[in-house]
């Protein structure tokens, strides 16, 4: 009795030992990271368990301590409330998103769904006709499309000569011209039409002749001080407004052309895939096996024809394997990554030195993949739209996104466009018309005052007051003849 008891002692004590090895070795393992997402009530309810097969890759599914995070991760967990299943991640075997192998078997996510190791596959898995072909995909949750990775210093370039006109944009520089021929017209009228500024047209000299006018407001745009000094409170209102449009102006263009040249950010020479051709300075690749190599293989461009080529021949050389190698390698030499833009542009956020050329070509999204005919598809498509619709999708792209450096790069800074100065081009066409007002009343006021001395109508005084000081050339030259005659 004694013995057959302690056999089944030692019995009890060799199972529990070997389930604890067996789990300890389940959680050592590396594929499968992140267990069954379940609770007392799921697992009374007897809610579905999925295998969800992922690939690492940041910041879609990361590795922290024993768990996975990151943005696939909390979409999956957001999808599993909405739908009432649980889950078990593993990540996929080779490392590989999916690609038809020299066999005709396909690799990677891809092929861990068709061979039914997995049951949908939540990863930056692009959707893309030849992957259609053998599995389901979801409704997009990510747009993006297909860019180009720089490290800047390796798109530096000199200076143009007239860099210092880079601050404005070209309609503001038209803009700022047409503005100040306006100011010193307005000047110039104003200084003839006030009887404040220039008392006696026929017997004194008017200053504020129109080079003179255009002389005042050049030295207003070089912050120095012009004559003719004004007199008349029309000519004045004008000269304020005039000094405070360039007093805004300038600020806008130092601070402007200051960033310009602390960031050192030249235009890039690299815009277009067609530029990256072009060029001999640098190498450029793709990751291996992914979609956007087999969008260049079977693009009809010839731009992309060339760039097809150019990986092709030298693909055991530009090609990479981890998205992590192709960042680094950007980093530490002369190549350009060419790959998914959405993940370009985390790479330059947090990588300062980094910057992603303006061009993308063949937009597309991430989607999620299961098995032909799974039950799965229309209700995780429907569950993806609705996180749309809620702005959930955009909630977790800027949660993952963030960018941890403060960049000043040519992609954020650019030259002012005259929107952004339109306040300021306002408060100067309000000032110039209360000016031309201005010397209008003090002419009226004048006329008023001579007619009722004359005793003549009021607006034939104020008529011949505006003829006599814009034609002031001819009655001058008309009465200097008049005094001529008369002394000889």
């Amino acid at each position: 009795m004694d013995k057959g008891l302690h056999f089944t002692i030692c019995v009890v004590m060799t199972v529990l030992l070997l389930r604890e090895s067996s789990q300890a070795g389940e959680e050592n393992n590396p594929e499968v990271l992140a267990a069954p997402k379940s609770d007392s009530r799921g697992a009374a309810e007897g809610l579905p368990t999925l295998t969800v097969t992922t690939i690492l890759e940041d910041p879609y599914v990361m590795v922290r301590g024993a768990e996975l995070e990151g943005y696939c991760m909390d979409l999956l967990g957001a999808l599993a409330g909405m739908l009432r299943f649980q889950y078990r991640v593993k990540v996929v075997g080779d490392g590989q998103y999916g690609a038809v192998a020299a066999g005709g078997n396909w690799t990677g996510m891809i092929g861990e769904i068709l061979r039914r190791e997995a049951d949908i596959a939540v990863a930056p898995l692009t959707v893309t006709s030849a992957r259609e072909e053998v599995v389901s995909f979801t409704t997009p949750f990510l747009q993006t499309g297909i860019g180009i990775l720089l490290r800047k210093d390796t798109t530096s370039q000199d200076m143009s000569f007239f860099h210092f006109l880079s601050p404005f944009s070209k309609e503001t520089w038209t803009a700022l011209l047409f503005a100040y021929l306006l100011t010193c017209f307005c000047l110039f009228l104003v200084a003839r039409l006030s009887p404040c500024e220039w008392n006696e047209p026929k017997n004194e000299e008017n200053h504020f002749t129109f080079l003179n006018s255009l002389w005042f407001g050049a030295g207003a745009l070089a912050l120095q001080g012009a004559t003719p000094r004004p007199q008349a409170l029309s000519v004045r209102v004008i000269a304020v407004v005039w000094w405070l449009f360039t007093l805004a102006l300038l600020a806008a263009y130092i601070a402007n052309f200051t960033a310009l040249l602390s960031s050192g950010s030249e235009q890039l020479p690299i815009q277009t895939f067609e530029d990256l051709v072009k060029q001999r300075n640098l190498e450029f690749g793709t990751l291996e096996g992914s979609s956007t190599f087999y969008y260049f293989k079977n693009s009809k461009n010839p731009i992309h024809q060339m760039i097809y080529e150019y990986m092709e021949k030298r693909r055991e050389h530009v090609l990479v394997k981890t998205y992590q190698e192709a960042v680094q390698r950007v980093m530490d030499s002369n190549y350009a990554f060419i790959g998914e833009s959405i993940s370009q542009d985390l790479a330059a956020a947090r990588h300062c030195n980094l910057i992603r050329a303006p061009e993308v070509i063949g937009a597309r999204g991430f989607g999620i993949a299961t098995t032909q005919a799974s039950p799965w598809t229309k209700p995780l498509s429907i569950a993806v739209l609705k996180l749309r619709e809620s702005g959930d999708l955009d909630y977790l792209r800027n949660k993952w996104w963030e960018s941890s450096c403060v960049r000043q790069s040519r992609d954020r800074w650019g030259p002012l466009e005259p929107p952004a100065l339109g306040g300021l081009f306002l408060t100067l066409g309000i000032g110039l018309a209360l000016g031309v007002l201005a010397a209008l009343a003090e002419l009226s006021s004048s006329s008023r005052r001579a007619a009722a001395h004359a005793k003549k109508s009021c607006c034939s005084v104020f008529t011949e007051e505006i003829c006599t000081r814009l034609r002031i050339k001819g009655s001058t030259r008309q009465s200097q003849e008049t005094s001529g005659k008369a002394n000889a």
